[in-house]
């Protein structure tokens, strides 16, 4: 027990709480509340806030006999659960699949808002001990540890999500961790008041975790069996797939799937590979027209579970079929293979593929560059074909464009009338496709610009920052502003206190951050296991970077001149350059490329770190700077992703400004730390 009130331990501890609670959160809400999975990176933003500012306001409230935590815990998990939250965006130059097939709400644009808020609040209330505990330790010492404990905590959560755990347990091993945490902090009149805050929690979410839904690395999975219809796959709440059985009077409702076999009815294809498998029936369909070989790719395990036991036809019990579970952009990189059917079937998604980019699941799967490597593995009279529900004709006119360019040959298209829009086929070939009754040759007369590796943004139509994230942004900027102010106003802490060099550090970090994410998911792919190759890729450089510092601190101009060169590096090596095999050989070289600026940013971060005299404050100041590098982030969706590392670069040559003794805004408590 008395370990437990050691400094040390108590901030790996709390550190760990901390990560652990977040990913929870960031997990559980979108799965609850649809769209947020659209704007998951706003509840990573309202993290960095949050604890930024609990580390101020702890000050103050650090030792105050009750915690908030676990009352504002049981308010945000009460109100997702009883309010029905949902967003509903009807935006034309912008689509998120999954609008026109859910209705659980009107148009309620104070969701994003007041969830941001409502996390901000819930992690400031955990984070109030965590600057006294700062403060305790010589700084590189308690960084180091705070460190340990967040790997500790996403090492955790991710060991749930391998066991494919769910709510429940989630929530049950966060009420382990917050015992421990009282037990460190000593036992108080309060601490069964909170306890009884943290139980009836639980016992909210597991009253609302449906018996049968099944939980993936990517969604909230619910199977809906209904007597006389196709059994439907809901996830996050709304209709994702419906396992349409091939001589089924269902299947006529979205005769897309059948359409390429019509288009060539003498045709036998030898191999054929689906991308986007989910739970068969695109593969069943393939099998029905004689197709000698499948390769199904499917990303999400846990759907192509449930095909393998469910689907009517059982095509994946076919000899015939191999199922990999994979991103569909690595597995084109890394197999050799030869096709003479490539299907893109409807590989649409409902998440972002981290909290901390705007880059959904299938984006790298429909850029110029992967219609260029489908290409590359087709047969010379081999055919590509895509087909989906595309809701508005200019997203059409910009995948039509994109196949033009890409096999210099007009598509093939089939348009369909749907409830929830326009409906399509497309097929391109090398090779000079027949046209039929039932196809035309597309009109690709001035489409929208083409998503890239570089701009991955197929559903959005133009280069621009829409007004909703325009708005929703500035309530962001606004909130933390207030909220700083409002925390130094508490503490009495003066607001001279507060750290430019560290709040710039933070801004520019995670700017860097989230375009090495974003890079990685280009070079291996968008599954949970390759961000969390990366997350430990950042994490080990952190460490390495400590390391480094304790034995010896470089001259500062040293340092941002290693971050400059590293900068200048991945910004002239553009990710392009970078896909080749084998893949250990790429990974090695992504971690060099993309990776050197995270290591060279993590030095200069522990080298200043090292010397403060305010390890709260400069902590606090380099949260709330992550936060503000997270709305900087939506300058990809103008620029795309290499050009932020023009902009990283400018944050930190204005962070050396303001780290530097003979600058007008030098960071007072540096260089008070530094020696004359």
């Amino acid at each position: 027990m008395q370990l437990l009130h050691r400094p040390g331990v108590r901030l790996v501890l709390t550190s760990g709480t901390l990560l652990f609670v977040e990913l929870v959160l960031l997990r559980w809400i979108p799965a609850n509340v649809t769209y947020i999975g659209f704007f998951s990176n706003f509840l990573l933003m309202a993290s960095f806030l949050g604890i930024g500012i609990g580390i101020l306001l702890g000050r103050r409230f650090a030792n105050i006999a009750w915690s908030p935590f676990p009352a504002l815990l049981l308010l945000v998990v009460g109100l997702i659960l009883g309010a029905k939250l949902d967003v509903q965006l009807r935006a034309s130059d912008e689509i998120f699949f999954g609008l026109a097939e859910s209705h659980a709400a009107d148009v309620n644009f104070a969701v994003l808002p007041l969830v941001f808020v409502l996390v901000a609040a819930v992690m400031g209330a955990l984070a109030l001990p965590l600057g006294s505990l700062l403060r305790a330790m010589p700084p590189l010492r308690a960084y180091a540890l705070d460190i340990a404990g967040s790997i500790a905590g996403i090492a955790l959560f991710t060991g749930l999500a391998v066991l494919s755990s769910q709510p429940p347990v989630w929530f049950g091993v966060l009420a382990i961790l917050l015992s421990a945490l009282a037990l460190a902090r000593r036992l108080t009149r309060f601490s069964l008041i909170n306890a009884a805050f943290v139980l009836a929690t639980c016992g909210l979410v597991l009253g609302a975790t449906a018996s049968g839904d099944l939980w993936s690395p990517y969604y909230r999975i619910t199977v809906q069996r209904l007597a006389g219809s196709d059994t439907t796959i809901l996830v996050n709440g709304i209709p994702h797939q419906a396992m349409h059985g091939v001589r089924t009077a269902d299947a006529v409702s979205e005769p897309f799937y059948d359409q390429i076999y019509q288009w060539f009815p003498g045709r036998t294809f030898g191999r054929a590979l689906v991308v986007g498998a989910g739970s068969g029936t695109d593969t069943a369909y393939a099998l029905a027209n004689k197709v000698r070989a499948v390769d199904a790719v499917e990303i999400d395990p846990r759907i192509l579970e449930l095909g393998e036991r469910e689907h009517p036809d059982h095509p994946y019990s076919d000899p015939r079929v191999h199922e990999y579970v994979d991103d569909g952009r690595a597995f084109l990189r890394s197999s050799s293979e030869r096709y003479d059917l490539i299907v893109f079937a409807l590989p649409d998604s409902l998440t972002l593929v981290s909290t901390s980019a705007n880059v959904r699941l299938e984006s790298f799967l429909f850029t110029r560059e992967a219609f260029a490597s489908a290409r590359d593995h087709l047969t010379p009279d081999g055919v590509f074909v895509l087909y989906n529900y595309y809701r508005q004709p200019w997203l059409l006119s910009k995948i039509t464009g994109m196949l033009a360019d890409v096999f210099q040959t007009k598509p093939l298209v089939r348009r369909y009338d749907a409830a929830i829009g326009s409906a399509a086929v497309l097929a391109a070939s090398a090779a000079v496709l027949p046209v039929s009754g039932q196809a035309s040759l597309a009109s690709v007369s001035e489409p929208p610009q083409a998503a890239t590796d570089d701009w991955p943004f197929l559903y959005l139509r133009d280069r621009a920052i829409a007004s909703y994230y325009v708005i929703a942004l500035a309530f962001v900027l606004f909130v933390a502003g207030l909220g700083a102010v409002l925390a130094a106003r508490a503490t009495t802490v003066p607001l001279a206190a507060f750290s430019p060099h560290f709040f710039l550090l933070g801004a520019a970090f995670l700017l860097l951050e989230t375009r090495s994410l974003t890079i990685f998911s280009l070079l291996f792919g968008t599954t949970w296991t390759v961000n969390a190759m990366a997350f430990a890729a950042i994490l080990t450089s952190v460490l390495l970077a400590i390391a480094v510092n304790a034995v010896t601190t470089p001259p500062r101009a040293i340092l941002y001149s290693g971050l400059g060169v590293a900068l200048l590096s991945a910004y002239l090596l553009p990710p392009s350059v970078l896909l080749f095999d084998p893949a250990w050989l790429r990974y090695l070289a992504a971690a060099v490329i993309a990776f050197a600026p995270v290591f060279f940013a993590n030095l200069v971060f522990t080298a200043s770190f090292k010397d403060t005299k305010t390890a709260d404050m400069a902590f606090a100041s380099n949260l709330i700077g992550a936060m503000v590098g997270g709305v900087l982030e939506y300058a990809a969706l103008v620029t795309g992703y290499q050009a932020l590392l023009i902009v990283v670069a400018a944050i930190y040559a204005a962070a050396y400004i303001a780290g530097s003794r003979v600058r007008l805004f030098a960071d007072r408590r540096l260089v008070a730390a530094e020696p004359a």
